[in-house]
C-alpha cells in the first residue's frame, strides 16, 4: 500500500477539524463493538495492528500527527507474531512521529493545554453497553482538563469517507472480482443439499483467491427463508424446485463487496419464478437509469416502488400501490466502502460515491424470495456497475448451471 493514500486521508480529516484541537483514534481490532472505530483507524493509517493509537493535532493551522505502537515482545512474537516495527509503520502510514504506547498519555497531556477541542470516535450501541475505551478515556481526560470541549469525530469521517478515491475503488473492484469467483463456485456445485454446504463453496473460493475476509456473514436462504431479509442460520435443506438467495461479499484491505444473487436449486427457473425474477431485474435497470449525481438514495427507492407498483398490478399480485410494501420492505441503496453499510453522509449523491442497487420481491405465500444486488460507482454523468461481470440473467444462470452439470458427468 502506498502511504500517499493515507496521507491524503489524514489531510481530509485535518481540513475538517477545528483549530486548536486534537483527535485520538484507537484501533481496537479485537473489540466486537468497535467495528467502525477500527475502520476509521485504518482509514487514517493503513495499519491493522491491535491496541495502536493515532493522534492528530491542529494548532494555529499547523498539523502534527503521531502514532503509538506496541514495542517488540519476544514471547508475544513466538505466540501470535511480531507487531509492526517503527520503520514498517512509517512506510505504511507515512507518519514519521512513531512512538511506543507507554508514551502516549505523557505526550497528549503536554499538548492538551494548547487545545480547546478533543475529538474522539463515539459509537455507543446501547445504553446498557459498558463504557467503551473512548468513554473511559474522555472521563479521565476531562477530569484533568475541564476546559476541553469533547467533539464526536464520527461526522468528520462520515464526510471524508462518502467519496472514494481511486485506490479505494480499486480495492472494491478486487473484492468484487473475488466475490464473483465465489459465486461461480456456488453455481458450479448447486443442487439439493444443506444451505451451509452450498455456502462452503463460496468460503473456500474467496480464501483461495486471496480475500482478506468477509464483508458480513453470508446469507444463504432457500425457499421461504429467502423472504427473511437477514436470515443467517443457513441450516435448512434446499429443495428441488426452490430458489436460493445469496447475499454475500469478500473484502480486500477491509474494502467490501456486497452482492446478492438468486438461483434455482435444480438449475431451472419455473415460469412463475422467472416472471418475478424478470420484474426484479427490470427494477434494477430502472435504478441504474436514474443513479447519478444529485439524486438521493431515498429518491431512487421511490422510483423503484413506483415501478414495482405498476408491475405487480400488471400480474395481478396487488390492486393498490400501497400494497407494494407487502412484498418489498427495504431500501434499494446504501453506501459501500470499508463497511458494507458504510459510514457516509446520506446527502445527494456525488461522483465517487459507491452504493448498492438491490431491488427485491418477497412472496412468502409462494416461497419466492428474490434479491439482485450490484455495487455501483456514481460517475460525473451517471453510474458504473462495478459488478457487471457477475452472472445475472435467467438465461445466463441456467446455461452456466447446465454446462457445469454436464462437465461433472
Amino acid at each position: 500500500m502506498d502511504s500517499k493514500i493515507f496521507i491524503e486521508h489524514r489531510k481530509k480529516i485535518f481540513d475538517l477539524m477545528e483549530d486548536q484541537s486534537v483527535m485520538i483514534i484507537f484501533s481496537n481490532l479485537k473489540s466486537e463493538n468497535k467495528n467502525e472505530v477500527q475502520r476509521n483507524f485504518f482509514y487514517l493509517t493503513g495499519v491493522k495492528e491491535e491496541k495502536d493509537i493515532v493522534l492528530l493535532y491542529k494548532h494555529n493551522q499547523k498539523q502534527t500527527e503521531m502514532i503509538f505502537i506496541q514495542p517488540y515482545d519476544e514471547l508475544q512474537a513466538k505466540w501470535v507474531g511480531k507487531p509492526f516495527s517503527v520503520e514498517e509503520v512509517k512506510l505504511t502510514s507515512g507518519i514519521f512521529g512513531v512512538h511506543y504506547l507507554e508514551e502516549w498519555k505523557s505526550i497528549l497531556y503536554r499538548i492538551l493545554p494548547e487545545c480547546r477541542y478533543l475529538y474522539v470516535d463515539l459509537n455507543r450501541e446501547s445504553v446498557e453497553q459498558r463504557l467503551t475505551e473512548e468513554e473511559l478515556f474522555i472521563k479521565e481526560t476531562r477530569d484533568k482538563n475541564p476546559w476541553l470541549q469533547v467533539l464526536n469525530a464520527r461526522p468528520l469521517f462520515q464526510k471524508a469517507r462518502t467519496i472514494k478515491d481511486s485506490w479505494e475503488i480499486e480495492q472494491m473492484r478486487k473484492a468484487i472480482d473475488i466475490t464473483q469467483k465465489g459465486i461461480e463456485s456456488i453455481l458450479a456445485n448447486i443442487g439439493p443439499m444443506m444451505e451451509y454446504q452450498l455456502e462452503s463453496y463460496f468460503d473456500q473460493s474467496i480464501k483461495y483467491f486471496g480475500a482478506s475476509g468477509y464483508s458480513f456473514p453470508t446469507i444463504a436462504a432457500s425457499g421461504q427463508n429467502g423472504c427473511c431479509l437477514h436470515y443467517q442460520e443457513n441450516n435448512c435443506k434446499m429443495q428441488d424446485g426452490d430458489l436460493v438467495l445469496f447475499d454475500l461479499g469478500a473484502h480486500v484491505n477491509m474494502y467490501c463487496a456486497d452482492i446478492s444473487r438468486t438461483f434455482p436449486v435444480n438449475g431451472k427457473f419455473s415460469p412463475r419464478q422467472r416472471e418475478i425474477y424478470e420484474i426484479v431485474l427490470g427494477g434494477q435497470s430502472v435504478v441504474f437509469e436514474h443513479a447519478k449525481p444529485g439524486i438521493t438514495t431515498k429518491e431512487l427507492n421511490q422510483i423503484l416502488i413506483q415501478y414495482f407498483a405498476k408491475e405487480l398490478k400488471r400480474i395481478g399480485l396487488i390492486q393498490e400501490d400501497s400494497e407494494v410494501s407487502r412484498y418489498y420492505y427495504h431500501g434499494v441503496s446504501h453506501h459501500i466502502g470499508l463497511d458494507c453499510h458504510d459510514l457516509c453522509e446520506y446527502t445527494p449523491l456525488k461522483p465517487g460515491s459507491v452504493i448498492s442497487n438491490e431491488p427485491g420481491l418477497y412472496i412468502a405465500e409462494e416461497k419466492i424470495g428474490i434479491r439482485i444486488e450490484d455495487d455501483v460507482l456514481i460517475t460525473e454523468n451517471g453510474c458504473e456497475n462495478l459488478s457487471q461481470g457477475i452472472i445475472k440473467t435467467v438465461d445466463e444462470i441456467e446455461a452456466f448451471i447446465a454446462r457445469r452439470k454436464e462437465e461433472r458427468k
